[in-house]
């Protein structure tokens, strides 16, 4: 190589996006024979790949209008502590994962413009708040989105956007990895065992886990040997842990994401927050309803922005009620443990419908942080050919073949 090894800056801001910038910089290792650098934020799964991030991921983690009002003037900070390294560091590109609030503060404080900044994960514009792609254009010069048919709503206004496919179709569960699981936690094989996901913010857990917990407690006077496991992320563990001490049911709580599949795997139903997960239950196998709220005043926002017929991803796109979504006045526990129960006696059907959403995620030749990290190298060539055209030359082709 000329020169020193790329360096690529990456800022993730909750445990989904670090879980994706992970593999990512896993990827980019492997496309450049182990030749690049990272600086950024993220969380333990980034660190875990060499990342040393510049504040807690932690602090960016809110989400909701008007709860990232009272974290305002630590964001600003933050924003601009990022900025500034940028500035210093002159990376080969800058990456940012979802978290668009904080993601467009922070690339717009950064004064050189010949840093490439890419946008790792399209917003969801075809689902509210068409005109953000305007914005994502003023801040972004590519998107790497995670559905099929996202990049038309860019290509149409000039930000190129390149489909990449969803990290989620790159999890391969070992057969068996449910049954060791309830060996090595010390459940039955007999027993019920559901899993629970009630948020990976403190907010979500505030607000959904009273209603899970009672969910949980209705469905076990129907299923007496009803067991309950919860996968949840370092922010937030040790508040589950707590709050769930009162649970009428043995709980498990599985920390991080090296057993989360593998719970996931052991379980026979799963009542979940929105989000990531319930997309990582079908491709688990595992039949679930989706359990939400928000606070009032977001939700008045919301329902005047929202374009689309529902909120699950596998849903929009079957375009189909397949995974049962109790929203807002609709998120009781009596509904949620009669889905549950119907789910325990029936959810095969559930598990074989969401097969073909799972498909579309799949891109052509290659895993996901595969294509990722092939269009970054391809970008960041672009911008510093001296730094990184030799370290993107082994992903060129697959870069090419990319669908989108």
């Amino acid at each position: 190589m000329q020169g020193s090894p790329p360096l690529i800056y990456l800022v993730a801001g909750e445990p989904s996006g670090d879980a994706l910038g992970a593999r990512l910089m896993a990827a980019l290792k492997r496309q450049t024979g182990g030749q690049v650098r990272f600086a950024g934020v993220g969380g333990d799964a980034m660190a875990g790949q060499g990342l040393e991030s510049l504040f807690p991921m932690t602090e960016l983690s809110v989400m909701g209008v008007f709860e990232v009002l009272p974290h305002a003037r630590r964001l600003f900070r933050r924003m601009a502590e990022a900025a500034a390294e940028v500035d210093r560091l002159q990376p080969s590109a800058v990456i940012t994962i979802d978290a668009p609030a904080f993601a467009h503060g922070f690339v717009k404080r950064i004064r050189s413009r010949a840093i490439p900044r890419i946008h790792y994960v399209a917003p969801s514009v075809w689902a509210w708040r068409p005109w953000r792609v305007h914005k994502f254009k003023r801040h972004f010069d590519h998107l790497l989105a995670l559905l099929p048919f996202e990049p038309p709503y860019f290509d149409r206004v000039g930000l190129p956007c390149r489909f990449v496919g969803h990290p989620v179709v790159e999890t391969v569960i070992p057969d068996g990895a449910g049954d060791r699981f309830r060996a090595a936690w010390g459940i039955p094989k007999e027993a019920t065992l559901v899993c629970v996901l009630p948020g990976s913010r403190r907010g979500e857990v505030n607000r959904l886990e009273p209603v899970f917990a009672d969910a949980i407690s209705r469905l076990q006077r129907r299923r007496p040997d009803l067991q309950a496991v919860i996968p949840t992320v370092a922010g937030v563990a040790d508040m589950i842990e707590e709050r769930t001490a009162h649970w009428s049911v043995p709980v498990h709580i599985v920390r991080g994401e090296s057993d989360k599949t593998a719970a996931m795997a052991a379980s026979q139903a799963a009542l979940a927050a929105s989000g990531t997960v319930a997309l990582e239950l079908a491709h688990a196998g595992v039949p679930g309803v989706i359990g939400y709220k928000v606070p009032w005043a977001t939700y008045q926002v919301l329902k005047r922005m929202v374009r689309v017929r529902y909120a699950n991803l596998i849903n929009i796109l079957l375009d189909d009620m397949v995974v049962p979504e109790r929203l807002q006045a609709a998120c009781r526990a009596d509904v949620l443990a009669a889905d549950l129960e119907r789910l325990l006696d029936a959810g095969e059907e559930q598990i074989s419908r969401v097969a073909p959403a799972l498909a579309q995620l799949t891109p052509a030749g290659a895993a996901p942080c595969e294509h990722a990290a092939a269009a970054v190298l391809e970008i960041a060539a672009g911008s510093s050919p001296d730094r990184v055209a030799d370290a993107a030359a082994p992903a060129r082709d697959l870069a090419t073949r990319a669908p989108g």
